[in-house]
């Protein structure tokens, strides 16, 4: 139950985030869906490595704060490897 709810939740905002980063960078990016998919797989991906490393994340601004890290490090880190890829 609550898993769904923070599925839904994260896909949600990811969906905003997702249209407003399509904007910005435009053919450099992965389009709005694209954007969405990575932004909630780095999410999440961010909580369930802190979690294998022992950090307690009941606090849920902690929770937040590696999730949202995770999600742009995650959009970040595409990104650049599209472009060096793209420069080869």
């Amino acid at each position: 139950g609550w898993l769904m709810m923070a599925v839904a939740a994260v896909a949600v905002l990811a969906t905003s985030f997702g249209a407003a980063l399509n904007a910005i960078m435009r053919e450099d990016g992965f389009g709005s869906i694209g954007n969405m998919v990575l932004f909630t797989v780095g999410f999440f991906a961010a909580i369930v490595i802190a979690n294998s490393f022992g950090i307690n994340l009941r606090d849920l601004k902690l929770a937040m704060a590696y999730g949202l890290g995770g999600a742009f490090a995650t959009v970040s880190t595409i990104a650049m490897l599209k472009a060096a890829i793209a420069k080869i």
